[in-house]
C-alpha cells in the first residue's frame, strides 16, 4: 500500500484520513493546530510537527486547506520534504485565478500539482463516496483517475485548463448557498403565516423545480414562450414580503424584488419572469 500525506483535518480531511488508513495505507498528517492530529494517530496514522515532515516519504500529497493563502503557504512549507514525481492534489475551495498561478508556477518548477475540489462532506471523506472535481492534462487525470475513484466514488473529469474544476466549484458552492438561503426566506414566510417547515417541505416532495430546469428557463428567456409574466411575479413577490411581516428578516427576497423593479423599469413587464436572470436585462 501507499504512503500517504493529508495536510488539514478539518472535517474534510480527517475523513479522508480515515478512509485511507481504513483501506489500508500507511497515512501521514499534519494540521496547523496539532490537537486535531490525535484521533488520527490514535487511530494509526503518522503524526508531523511539519508540512515537509509530514510529505518526506510519501506517494503523494493531498491538502484539504481553507483557501489560497493557506494552500501557498503549506506548500512552500513542504517543499524541501517532497520527493520528485509525488502528486500534490488540492482539495479545498480555491479562487480559479489563484489556481491557475499556482499551476503554472510549479509546473515551471518540476511539481505535479492538481487541482480537486470536492462536494463531499464528512461522511462522505470518511465513506469513500460523493463527488470530486478533476481539470488538468488528459496524462493526468488518466494517471490519478484510480487512486481517487477510492477516495470519493465518482472522479468528474472538467478538461485541461487547470482553472476549470475551481470555476465549477464556486458555480455548485453558489447554489447551495442561495437554495439554504431560499428556504431561510420560505420557512421565514412560514412562520409568520402560521405554516409549519415540515408543511412547506411537504410541497416540494410533490412539486421539485430543479436547479438545471430553472437554468435552461433562464437562458431561454425573452426568446420562449412566456409562462409567467414578469408583472405578475413581481406581485406574488410583494405578497410574499407582506406574508413574512416585511423584508427585515428575509436573506433573497428583497433582492429579488429590486432586480424584478429594475427589468420593469426597462419594459420587461410581459416577458417571462426568468428575464431577471438575464445579463443584459
Amino acid at each position: 500500500m501507499d504512503t500517504i500525506a493529508v495536510l488539514g483535518l478539518g472535517l474534510l480531511g480527517r475523513g479522508f484520513a480515515e478512509n485511507l488508513l481504513a483501506k489500508g495505507h500507511a497515512v501521514r498528517v499534519w494540521n496547523r493546530t496539532a490537537s486535531r492530529a490525535e484521533p488520527l494517530i490514535a487511530a494509526g496514522a503518522v503524526g508531523a510537527a511539519t508540512p515537509a515532515e509530514a510529505v518526506r516519504g510519501a506517494s503523494r500529497v493531498h491538502l484539504v486547506l481553507s483557501e489560497d493563502s493557506a494552500v501557498d503557504s503549506v506548500i512552500d512549507a513542504m517543499r524541501s520534504g517532497l520527493a520528485a514525481g509525488t502528486w500534490i492534489v488540492d482539495h479545498s475551495t480555491n479562487l480559479p485565478a489563484g489556481v491557475a498561478a499556482r499551476v503554472e508556477r510549479l509546473r515551471k518548477e518540476g511539481v505535479r500539482y492538481v487541482h480537486a475540489p470536492v462536494f463531499m462532506g464528512p461522511t462522505n471523506s470518511r465513506e469513500g463516496t460523493g463527488l470530486m472535481l478533476l481539470s488538468c492534462s488528459r496524462e493526468d487525470e488518466a494517471a490519478l483517475r484510480p487512486l481517487l475513484e477510492p477516495m470519493t466514488g465518482r472522479v468528474l473529469y472538467l478538461g485541461e485548463a487547470p482553472d476549470k474544476a475551481a470555476k465549477i466549484k464556486l458555480a455548485g458552492n453558489g447554489m447551495l448557498v442561495m437554495l439554504i438561503a431560499a428556504m431561510g426566506d420560505l420557512f421565514e414566510m412560514g412562520r409568520a403565516g402560521g405554516l409549519t417547515p415540515d408543511e412547506i417541505l411537504a410541497l416540494f416532495e410533490q412539486f421539485s423545480p430543479t436547479p438545471a430546469g430553472m437554468g435552461r428557463r433562464a437562458l431561454a428567456a425573452g426568446e420562449a414562450p412566456v409562462g409567467f409574466e414578469l408583472a405578475m411575479a413581481r406581485k406574488d413577490v410583494r405578497l410574499m414580503i407582506e406574508m413574512a411581516g416585511g423584508g427585515e428578516r428575509l436573506t433573497l427576497l428583497p433582492a429579488v424584488a429590486a432586480a424584478m423593479d429594475r427589468a420593469l423599469e426597462a419594459g420587461k413587464g410581459s416577458d417571462d419572469f426568468a428575464i431577471i436572470a438575464k445579463p443584459e436585462r
